[in-house]
């Protein structure tokens, strides 16, 4: 299903008319209204909110005269300089919203972190990287208001599901190139990152384990004969190096959403850098959503930033 949405924000120069395609075909209740037949026993994920927990929504990271971009924020109000988590949501590059990952974020927030759920700009609206910029651009923006947000600047990690475990490898990987930076956003913080977590999201877009079609193409302008280019330096393997952070995998048990990912820990052991795969055995794709999963899943993460972060 797809709409266009016309969007009013109120800023203080004024009205900001925004007008844009937005698939909603990718939503939780459709995920489960798919998987329940197959998997009569799993429950929509409802989140623990811890009592001095905060949780705001849609503050505005990015505008110019066309667009605003907006991010939610949690973390604890009595607890300051925490280790920050970017959480990227899932859609196939096209469609789902930063609503999506608010269960994730209350449950890690409540367990001692920063969490900011992203909007960024899907591919009815703008191609590959317009999306990584505005990712990046978020990182920017939550650093320069660490102190507000209770994060520490120099303990950022990027977390991403499907598409969006795509899309932090990537920025994870290309920390510190210029070629995936915003020139026309101003800060005085770096997008540097210093953990990546990849729940289900591929490694690379043209690779023996991957099934990408369409939806890739749709993002990537083009197909892999059309635009081999996009296909290449879109995959986090491309970027893999000595200056890649430590990467955490959780993965389903198809192999299609881990494309890439061995031959990157390759390049991360060649180079003494920590990593881990935590495979949930005989679940789906997006079982992030739903128990018994997502606990498994907010268990691993924080295990895994706690060892990195300290």
């Amino acid at each position: 299903m797809k709409r266009i949405l016309l969007v009013l924000v109120f800023v203080s120069q004024g009205i900001i008319a925004q007008s844009y395609s937005v698939d909603t075909s990718y939503t939780i209740k459709s995920t489960y209204d798919k998987l329940i037949k197959k998997y009569p026993f799993i429950k929509i994920a409802k989140a623990n909110k811890g009592k001095n927990d905060i949780q705001i929504e849609n503050i505005v990271y990015y505008k110019d005269k066309n667009r605003a971009l907006h991010l939610d924020a949690f973390f604890n109000k009595k607890q300051k300089n925490n280790p920050g988590v970017i959480m990227i949501h899932a859609g196939g590059w096209r469609s789902g919203n930063k609503n999506q990952m608010q269960g994730l974020a209350q449950e890690i927030t409540s367990r001692g972190y920063s969490c900011f759920a992203i909007e960024y700009r899907l591919s009815l609206e703008a191609k590959y990287p317009k999306g990584i910029y505005d990712v990046k651009n978020a990182i920017k923006f939550i650093k320069d208001n660490a102190k507000k947000f209770h994060v520490d600047p120099d303990k950022i990690a990027v977390l991403g599901c499907s598409s969006g475990g795509q899309m932090a490898a990537l920025i994870g990987t290309t920390n510190g190139d210029l070629a995936f930076e915003d020139a026309k956003y101003k800060s005085k913080s770096s997008s540097r990152v210093q953990a990546i977590i990849d729940v289900d999201g591929i490694l690379a877009f043209k690779h023996p384990e991957s099934g990408e079609g369409e939806m890739a193409a749709f993002w990537l302008g083009g197909t892999h004969e059309e635009n081999p280019q996009n296909w290449k330096e879109a995959s986090a393997l491309s970027h893999a190096s000595e200056n890649t952070p430590p990467s955490l995998f959780i993965n389903s048990s198809f192999e299609r959403f881990h494309a890439g990912r061995d031959d990157m820990i390759a390049i991360l052991n060649q180079n003494k850098i920590y990593s881990e795969v935590k495979t949930i055995q005989d679940s789906p794709h997006s079982f992030w959503f739903f128990e018994p999963w997502m606990d498994e899943t907010v268990n691993y993460t924080t295990q895994f930033l706690k060892r990195i972060f300290k």
